[in-house]
């Protein structure tokens, strides 16, 4: 909020709304005096909120970990009092280069971020080249329908080297931290099962070479109706699943997310889309494995109760909504929630 006569002009930035003013009229600065100090008591509230565990009235814990796009965020991550990455989008190594990314420099990068993390979880996701993120060197070409094109997976099991590079350079990275890996946009058993074919290769290479690593959890990203109906068979194959609702919202609802005409249209709420995510979890812990969200519902504090009630074992959010999530987690009592739904 700056101060009158800053360059000649007196102006008013809203980024709740994307809104600016010029030379706004005193009830339009009143109005805003008052959000700002609203705000920034809201802030200083949420800061006492540091340090406490995510777990509701009735004893419930969550995990609440923070999504990341490279080494740099992880000084938010730690601001703002993450347990854990739940997303480390490694694409953006392959973004930032102008060639493929080697695997010294891949390997620099998530060993990094492990020993930042000093222990706690840290979450790979494996290269989500295609659809929206397009990279020159890739000599991707052009798709009708790129979000449902070659990309993500689909690539890294067409093209082995690439996969198998990262991979190296993640399990390596492994012995400096807590690591685990997760595969997006799976949509079938099959596919599952030849990654874990091509691990087992990266694996006796590291042997051989004398190189050391861990064990790491295996999952999947839940992005796709069909792997959401049959998230109860991949169960089966993985270590747990995280449910990346942006996709899931978009193929589930049938509408391109970045078309801006759609817009009246996209329902992140949509039942059918509450449905998939209740499901997968469901299917999850019948199999015996946990099941969390990194997609943008799970920073949605309208929906965080919800999420509990379902089961959610784990929300993975920006760095700047830990705190605001972790405030409804704490004021909820599950039980009594499931009961009010049921009456």
């Amino acid at each position: 909020f700056p101060e009158e006569g800053v360059d000649g002009q007196f102006g008013i930035v809203d980024g709740f709304d994307a809104k600016f003013f010029v030379e706004p009229d005193e009830d339009t600065k009143a109005k805003y005096r008052k959000l700002k100090e609203e705000n920034e008591q809201k802030k200083r509230l949420l800061q006492e909120l540091k340090g406490k565990e995510n777990i509701t009235k009735d004893g419930t814990k969550i995990n609440l970990y923070a999504n990341i796009g490279g080494v740099s965020d992880v000084a938010n991550v730690l601001a703002n009092d993450a347990g854990g990455i739940g997303l480390f989008r490694s694409e953006f190594l392959y973004l930032e280069s102008e060639d493929y990314p080697t695997e010294e420099a891949q390997f620099a990068a998530y060993k990094t971020v492990a020993e930042n993390m000093a222990g706690k979880k840290v979450i790979i996701r494996t290269l989500d080249i295609g659809a929206d993120k397009q990279v020159g060197y890739f000599g991707l070409e052009k798709e009708e329908n790129p979000a449902m094109g070659y990309r993500a997976i689909r690539i890294c099991l067409d093209r082995t080297e690439i996969f198998k590079t990262q991979l190296r350079a993640i399990y390596r990275a492994s012995y400096y931290g807590t690591i685990a890996i997760m595969f997006p946009m799976i949509i079938s058993v099959n596919e599952v099962k030849k990654i874990k074919e091509i691990i087992a290769e990266v694996k006796a290479g590291l042997d051989a070479d004398g190189i050391p690593y861990k064990d790491v959890e295996l999952g999947i990203m839940i992005e796709t109706p069909a792997a959401a109906t049959i998230s109860d068979l991949l169960a089966k194959e993985v270590d747990f699943f995280s449910i990346g609702t942006n996709d899931l919202t978009q193929y589930t609802l049938a509408i391109d997310r970045q078309n801006t005409k759609l817009e009246a249209f996209y329902d992140a709420h949509h039942p059918a889309v509450l449905k998939m995510i209740e499901m997968t979890i469901a299917n999850a812990h019948k199999a015996g494995i946990w099941a969390g969200i990194c997609g943008e519902l799970g920073a949605d504090t309208q929906l965080t109760k919800e999420f509990l009630a379902m089961g959610v074992d784990e929300l993975s959010v920006s760095p700047a909504k830990i705190l605001p999530v972790r405030k409804v987690i704490l004021e909820t009592d599950v039980e009594a929630y499931r009961r009010r739904k049921q009456e």
